[in-house]
């Protein structure tokens, strides 16, 4: 009968230790928890799903159906929370993590070591890439993220690095503009039909980093409704080339900015001419209006004294002839035969 009694207040002390008290969690302030019973994520009333989400805006048509998710109970920071012993719970933390671009986390080994990340430009030159991504759990679609990828964060890091090396490969500047002056627009053709500066280089990719960041951004934007991971930033901060390659670019920015300069100061040259230019044109036609105006004035008066009588040109005239004679020093009059 001891035996007994033993045998039971022993089942009671271990139910009440594994079922009881062993059903009792808290969650962290950085953490969220999801509860699944018998296996089966435990979801919101009203079989929402992640579509009616707003995150769903970034998809495309053709991945709607293919990313429903499930919306499910998220378990908020708090506690204790009691589940029963068919139940499990999946925490999760939300905290933002920062990770260099370049970090293979199956390989620690891969990308020299985790320090560059490896990608061929356009014109199959191989670079190094540096930079740093911010990422973190998107609490709306905590589904995806614990049941839709066995290894989430080693998915969505490799997802970037592939959008990464494609932007890369396929990247072209963007057009400076058509030039205003034909003259311009022609020579622009001319060293488009040569090949001249067609060629995409890490010059190229260098002056555009901040587009080639913002391209990433937008790129990542699905992230969250596709693998329930939310990218807050992605930083490119190098665009390094070969060893063998780094002199030849420096020779080449180096000869580019002397021709934009020589080009720079050849314009400003030509711009001052021609403001001299118009500057001589704007005198002499001042000088020649100076000279002409005297004689319209002239020209109105004699037609004011014409309509005055037929006496009054002969007076004027007369009264001319005098004033030119005063100021003669010798006159020259015709005799008569």
């Amino acid at each position: 009968m001891d035996a007994l009694i033993g045998i039971l207040l022993g089942f009671a002390a271990w139910f009440l230790l594994r079922f009881v008290l062993g059903g009792l969690y808290t969650v962290a302030q950085n953490e969220r928890a999801v509860k699944t019973s018998f296996g089966r994520a435990v979801r919101v009333p009203g079989g929402k799903t992640t579509l009616e989400d707003p995150m769903a805006e970034f998809l495309r048509p053709e991945e709607r159906s293919r990313y429903s998710y499930p919306q499910v109970r998220v378990i908020q920071p708090g506690g204790p929370y009691f589940k029963m012993p068919w139940e499990k719970v999946r925490k999760v933390s939300i905290a933002t993590m920062t990770m260099n671009m370049a970090v293979d986390l199956e390989d620690p080994r891969a990308n020299n070591g985790g320090t560059i990340l490896e990608g061929v430009t356009k014109d199959q030159l191989n670079t190094g890439l540096t930079g740093q991504i911010r990422y973190r759990v998107s609490e709306a679609n905590l589904y995806a993220f614990l049941f839709g990828i066995k290894k989430p964060f080693v998915h969505v890091l490799a997802y970037f690095v592939s959008v990464l090396r494609q932007r890369i490969a396929n990247f072209e500047a963007k057009p400076t503009g058509p030039p205003a002056d034909p003259a311009q627009a022609a020579g622009a053709d001319s060293t488009l039909a040569t090949g001249e500066m067609t060629g995409v280089s890490i010059n190229d990719l260098r002056k555009n980093l901040r587009d080639l960041n913002e391209y990433m951004d937008n790129e990542c934007r699905a992230t969250p409704a596709r693998y329930g991971v939310i990218f807050d930033a992605s930083l490119i901060t190098g665009i390094d080339p070969p060893a063998e390659v780094e002199s030849a670019l420096a020779a080449i920015n180096t000869a580019h900015n002397q021709v934009s300069s020589d080009i720079s100061l050849a314009q400003a040259s030509a711009d001052q001419r021609v403001v001299q230019s118009r500057r001589a044109v704007e005198i002499e036609s001042l000088r020649a209006q100076a000279e002409v105006e005297p004689v319209k004035s002239l020209a109105a008066e004699l037609a004011a004294l014409h309509k005055s009588g037929p006496h009054v040109m002969s007076a004027y005239l007369r009264n001319v002839r005098l004033a030119l004679f005063d100021k003669a020093q010798q006159i020259y009059m015709e005799a008569g035969k």
